[in-house]
């Protein structure tokens, strides 16, 4: 996905790719990871170790986090487990996921507080300067398009979006440029990526309103017109699905001298 203008582009940047035979190599740690469970034991994975713990079984019907970079892998892989590509950590009922690899900071906080007490989890929050109580990763993921799927057409629709986005963009205009029944779309559209065409849409848009409000001097009200907002308020609220945050907020943490 390109979309921008101005300043690197890292939605280029190589993504991670994770298939069934990498876990094939790990064969015998998952099934230590099984063997401990059914014995009892409390199990905890960073990153991209929920694959791990996915391939084990031991997650199929619950809910895991992962890193938001492997989600389109993670989905693909483990169908039967309902991701939540915005929680930094899950916690069901002894087996703990989380974000990214310095993410486990949090985890041990939201673990000491668990088994011990809250006072003492925010003594330790303060010792080790580790911020509590986080529990989005949504402001660190980078939207890069969900083409990881075999439909080209939907393909097609979402290279349309990302060159278009700052147009007002129907819904049904786009299923009769690309010809395919309304109903069909949206199914389409869903099964291949996960989102419908509009949180599509949304997501594209906020993502370059994101990366102008981290590399330009633009007010937040000449970011939000020129990804194709008029609305403020709604833009704040879509703006914060996504990230958790509002735009000024965003700005605040990622441009500060630009403020």
């Amino acid at each position: 996905m390109r979309y921008f203008e101005n300043g690197s582009d890292y939605h280029s940047f190589p993504e991670p790719q994770l298939s069934e035979s990498d876990l094939l190599l790990n064969e015998e740690l998952i099934s230590w990871i099984l063997k401990h469970r059914k014995e009892g034991a409390e199990i905890a994975s960073i990153c991209t170790g929920a694959f791990l713990l996915a391939a084990s079984g031991i997650l199929d019907g619950k809910s895991c986090s992962t890193h938001w970079s492997a989600a389109e892998d993670f989905r693909r892989l483990f169908p039967k487990i309902k991701l939540q590509t915005d929680h930094l950590i899950t916690d069901e009922g002894g087996i703990y996921t989380n974000g990214g690899a310095y993410s486990f900071l949090n985890l041990i906080i939201y673990l000491i507080e668990k088994h011990f007490d809250r006072q003492t989890a925010i003594y330790c929050s303060k010792v080790f300067q580790i911020e509590p109580d986080r529990k989005s990763q949504s402001a660190f993921s980078i939207f890069r398009g969900q083409k990881n799927h075999d439909d080209e057409v939907v393909k097609e629709v979402q290279n349309y979006i990302e060159q278009n986005f700052r147009e007002k963009i129907s819904i049904e205009e786009l299923s009769s440029r690309f010809s395919v029944g309304r109903r069909n779309f949206d199914r389409r559209f869903i099964k291949a990526t996960g989102n419908s065409p509009t949180e599509y849409i949304q997501r594209v848009k906020v993502e370059s309103a994101k990366k102008s409000l981290e590399i330009s001097r633009k007010t937040v009200s000449e970011i939000m017109y020129e990804v194709g907002y008029s609305d403020q308020k709604a833009f704040r609220e879509v703006f914060r699905r996504f990230t958790g945050m509002s735009p000024v907020e965003y700005k605040g943490r990622y441009n500060k001298d630009l403020l």
